[in-house]
């Protein structure tokens, strides 16, 4: 009976997953980022590939739901989602020809939908992502060494990255992306809208490694102004912001500048915008 409920919970959970991720890949448009019009600052990748990735991880994101269900937030737990988690991101770069499309977000997401499963009578935001800073907490012994790009780009600049984000319980969802969602929508503005504002709201603050691995500090700096002087403008509803918008797509194009932190929590937001 509890293998039922198990399964039945988690396939839920996963296609809410699943839908977070299809829903941030259209969106439309993002500065620097694929989208329904066009791959942004990326040659290797296109909204098809981005929706292939994202269904291709169904199955992980169950399985994540499945191990957690009921199950306490501990060590052991960290440590069967980690396995689950890098064997996800091997679906991923298969069904993408080896691009690497959601592996922030196979973090971020793996943990919200542990949790989620974990404690299945939560639905406060709040509280989940600050449940996902405790499960995030814990070691995971099994790492396998070697140094990634947004490892690499946190030494260079001695910032923070995913892992801090996570470990701190999502501050930059709860402090702005979040916010800035129900501002946009209580203000009358359209769905599409609400949830640019949100990922303009999280590239105004976040330290994006994606951004840093591609550009320069100074490369940050910009877009988040930009970002900022976009959300005082009031967004697309003002000509201002428009053409804030337009500058800061240009910019993120012709320099190759991708904010994919912003847009692995932008999923994550939608995601926990659902419970």
């Amino acid at each position: 009976m509890l293998a039922a409920a198990s399964t039945t919970f988690g396939a839920g959970l996963a296609a809410k997953a699943v839908q977070a991720l299809v829903e941030e890949a259209l969106l439309t448009p993002k500065p620097g980022l694929v989208d329904a019009r066009d791959s942004g600052s990326h040659t290797d990748m296109s909204v098809g590939l981005m929706l292939a990735s994202a269904h291709a991880l169904e199955g992980t994101f169950q399985r994540i739901a499945d191990v957690s269900y009921l199950h306490p937030v501990n060590q052991s737990l960290r440590e069967k989602i980690a396995v689950i988690g890098r064997e996800g991101e091997q679906h991923m770069l298969a069904a993408t020809g080896g691009v690497n499309t959601h592996k922030g977000a196979i973090w971020a997401l793996g943990l919200l939908t542990s949790v989620r499963a974990a404690c299945p009578g939560e639905h406060d935001p709040n509280r989940i992502m600050s449940i996902a800073g405790q499960l995030a907490s814990f070691e995971d012994r099994d790492v396998p060494p070697g140094s990634t790009n947004g490892q690499a780009v946190k030494r260079k600049y001695k910032i923070a990255g995913a892992a801090e984000e996570a470990q701190r319980g999502f501050p930059h969802i709860k402090e702005a992306a979040l916010p800035a969602l129900l501002r946009a929508r209580a203000a009358g503005k359209t769905e599409e809208e609400a949830r640019i504002e949100a990922l303009l709201a999280l590239m105004s603050s976040v330290e994006d490694t994606c951004i840093l691995h591609r550009g320069s500090w100074s490369d940050l700096i910009v877009i988040q102004q930009s970002s900022r002087a976009f959300l005082r403008a009031g967004g697309f509803s003002s000509q201002t912001g428009r053409e804030v918008f337009c500058r800061l797509s240009e910019y993120c194009h012709t320099r190759r500048l991708s904010p994919g932190g912003s847009a692995d929590l932008l999923a994550a937001t939608l995601f926990l915008d659902r419970h």
